[in-house]
C-alpha cells in the first residue's frame, strides 16, 4: 500500500492514532519511520530471518483465472487433493502480500492467494462490485484445486480483503466451509477521509479524463522511498516491508523528457489501479437496515491488539461483526499483523484449522 502525496516533515514521535479505513487516505503529521519506513536502506533488502527466506523461496504456481472477463493472479501452493484455503488481501495490495505465510499452511492445504481486480498482477476493471469478487473467488478456486479435497474452502481475508470475504458469507454461504477475516472493520469512513474524497471530487470535476494517472519514478529505490502502509503504523520486520513493496511495482514508461539512471524511458510505478475508489460500486456492499446479517457459515475474527478495528468497534461504531464472531488476539500488532506478527498469525490460523470449524457449536447455526 503506497502513498504518492509529498507529506510535510515533521520530528518523529509516537503515532497518537491509527484509522482504518478501506481506502487510501493521507496523514501530513507522521514521523519518518512511518512516513517512509524503506527510506534509510537506500534501495537495498533488509536483512531476514532464516524462516522468512525459507518461506520466499517456495516458488507457488502461478496462473492467471478469467472471471467477468478479467484475467486474475492466482498463486498456489500444496498439493491438489487436500482442504483448500483462499487467501484475499488488503485495498491496494496484492496475492504475495501472503507469499511469507502461505508455504506454513501448505504442508496441510492446498493454498491459494488471489489478487483481487485492479491489484497486483490482475487486470484492471470499468467497475469494481462485491458480487464480482464472489464470483472471481469461486472462479479462482475451481481453476487452482481448491474444491478436490472434499469439501468446500475456507475464505481467509485481511482488511478491504476480509470485507469481501464476510460479504460472500453472507449472500453466497454455499462457496466456503468457513470464513476467517483478519482485521476486519466496517466503521465510516474518518474525517481525514471525508476530506481526501472531497478534494479529489473537486479535481476530477475539472479534469476532462475521469482517470489519474500513476506516479511513475525514475528508479526502483525512489519508488520504495515512498511506501508505506495505509493505515499508517510503524513497523520493524522492514524485510517483510521490501518483499512486499517490490512486488507492489511495475515497469512504466516515464513522462516525456525523462529518463531512468540506465538511459531508458522506463521507471516505475505502482500496479494497482489508482482510480479504484472512484469506480467502486458499494450499492450492494452494505445490508439493510445495517443489521449484522445471520452468517450460515463458521466465522471468526483475528485482529491486532494495537489496531483501532477492536476500538472503533468498542466504541458503538457502527459494524458487522456481531457478537456471534469470536475475536482472536494477536499481541504486539498493529493493522497489518502479517507484517508485524507473521509467525503468530500463521500459528493462530493453523490452530483454527485444526480445532475449528468442524466443531464450531450452536452459536453458528
Amino acid at each position: 500500500m503506497a502513498d504518492d502525496v509529498n507529506p510535510k516533515p515533521t520530528a518523529a514521535r509516537e503515532v497518537a492514532k491509527e484509522t482504518y479505513d478501506d481506502r487510501p487516505f493521507h496523514m501530513d503529521d507522521l514521523p519518518p519511520e512511518v512516513r517512509a519506513p524503506l527510506a534509510p536502506f537506500n534501495g537495498e533488502a533488509p536483512p531476514a530471518p532464516a524462516w522468512f527466506q525459507w518461506a520466499i523461496a517456495q516458488e507457488p504456481e502461478r496462473t492467471f483465472v478469467t472471471s467477468h472477463g478479467t484475467r486474475l493472479e492466482a498463486l498456489s501452493w500444496g498439493e491438489r487433493g487436500k482442504p483448500g484455503l483462499l487467501l484475499a488481501h488488503g485495498n491496494s495490495a496484492h496475492a504475495e502480500w501472503w507469499s511469507p505465510l502461505a508455504p506454513y499452511l501448505a504442508k496441510d492445504y492446498r493454498v491459494t492467494s488471489m489478487s483481487l481486480a485492479g491489484m497486483g498482477n490482475s487486470e484492471w476493471r470499468d467497475a469494481y462490485r462485491f458480487p464480482d469478487f464472489a464470483d472471481d473467488a469461486e472462479a479462482v478456486s475451481r481453476a487452482t484445486g481448491l474444491y478436490e479435497g472434499g469439501r468446500k474452502p475456507i475464505y481467509i481475508g485481511h482488511s478491504f480483503g476480509g470485507g469481501q470475504v464476510f460479504f460472500t458469507a453472507a449472500r453466497y454461504p454455499d462457496q466456503m466451509a468457513a470464513a476467517i477475516l483478519v482485521d476486519t472493520g466496517f466503521g465510516g469512513p474518518p474525517p481525514q477521509v471525508l476530506e481526501e474524497r472531497r478534494k479529489r471530487q473537486e479535481l476530477l470535476a475539472n479534469n476532462p479524463s475521469p482517470d489519474r494517472p500513476s506516479r511513475v519514478y525514475p528508479t526502483m529505490a525512489k519508488a520504495l522511498e515512498r511506501f508505506r502502509l495505509m493505515p499508517p503504523q510503524p513497523t520493524e520486520n522492514h524485510y517483510v516491508l521490501d518483499f512486499i513493496a517490490r512486488r507492489s511495482l511495475k515497469r512504466a514508461p516515464l513522462p516525456e523528457g525523462e529518463k531512468a539512471e540506465d538511459g531508458s524511458g522506463q521507471g516505475w510505478a505502482w500496479k494497482f489501479d489508482p482510480n479504484m475508489w472512484e469506480k467502486m460500486d458499494r450499492s450492494e456492499s452494505n445490508f439493510s437496515g445495517g443489521e449484522t446479517p445471520e452468517l450460515k457459515v463458521p466465522a471468526i475474527h483475528i485482529y491486532g491488539d494495537k489496531s483501532r478495528i477492536i476500538g472503533r468497534k468498542a466504541s458503538g461504531e457502527p459494524t458487522f461483526l456481531g457478537p456471534n464472531i469470536p475475536d482472536v488476539e494477536i499481541p504486539d500488532s498493529h493493522h497489518h499483523v502479517m507484517i508485524d506478527q507473521p509467525l503468530a498469525l500463521v500459528a493462530a490460523i493453523r490452530t483454527l484449522l485444526v480445532s475449528w470449524p468442524l466443531e464450531a457449536g450452536p452459536r453458528f447455526v
